[in-house]
C-alpha cells in the first residue's frame, strides 16, 4: 500500500498552483508516495458560495484529506513574514497532535532569528523590545520540535546555503526522498 502524503504549504496561492501541485505529486510518485495537495480544483463552485460557506467548505475538505493521509510533507518556506505560513503551521500541529509523521522543508537557508531581525529593521515593531532567540534554527523552536517529534528529522534546507525561489522543488524532492527512506 502506497503511503499517502498531505502536501501542506501556501502553494495554493501561486498563480500556477495546479501545475505546481502536479509537479509535486509526480516527485512523490517517483519515491513511492501518493502526494495529495490541498488544491481547491472546483473554484467555480467556491465562487458561487457565500464567503463563510466557501472557507468552511475548504476547511472541511482539507481536514478530510489530512485524515486520509499517513504523513504530511510541509512547505515551511517563510510566507509573508519571517516564519512559515500560518495555515501550514496549523496543519503541521494537526499531524503532531495525532502522532502522525511530519516532514518539512524550506527554500530559505537564512535562520529564523536573522529573518526576524531583518523584518523588524524593515517595519516598525508593534511590540518593541521583545527578544527572539532563534537557537540557530530554521524557524520557531516549536516548528523544529514538531518535526523532530513526529518524523525524527530536522527541517530540510538548501544544502548549499543559498535561498531558492519560492516555487523551486529541489529541496522539496530531497525532503520527499528522506521521508520515503524513513517511512521505508
Amino acid at each position: 500500500m502506497a503511503i499517502k502524503a498531505y502536501l501542506a504549504g501556501p502553494e495554493v496561492f501561486l498563480p500556477g498552483a495546479p501545475e505546481q501541485a502536479r509537479r509535486k505529486a509526480a516527485i512523490c510518485a517517483r519515491y513511492g508516495i501518493t502526494g495529495l495537495p490541498p488544491l481547491n480544483e472546483d473554484v467555480a463552485s467556491l465562487r458561487a458560495m457565500a464567503e463563510e460557506e466557501a472557507w468552511r467548505t475548504i476547511f472541511r475538505k482539507d481536514v478530510a484529506m489530512m485524515e486520509e493521509c499517513d504523513v504530511v510533507i510541509a512547505n515551511l518556506t517563510p510566507f509573508r513574514g519571517a516564519s512559515a505560513d500560518a495555515g501550514t503551521l496549523v496543519e503541521l500541529g494537526w499531524y503532531l497532535g495525532r502522532g502522525k509523521p511530519a516532514f518539512g522543508y524550506s527554500n530559505v537557508a537564512l535562520p529564523f532569528a536573522e529573518r526576524s531581525r531583518a523584518q523588524v529593521a524593515a517595519m516598525p515593531d508593534p511590540v518593541p523590545g521583545l527578544a527572539t532567540n532563534g537557537f540557530g534554527l530554521a524557524d520557531n523552536l516549536m516548528v523544529a520540535g514538531a518535526l523532530l517529534a513526529t518524523g525524527g528529522l530536522p527541517m530540510v534546507l538548501p544544502e548549499d546555503g543559498m535561498d531558492r525561489p519560492f516555487d523551486a522543488l529541489d529541496v522539496f524532492e530531497r525532503c520527499v526522498a528522506l521521508a520515503a527512506a524513513r517511512l521505508g
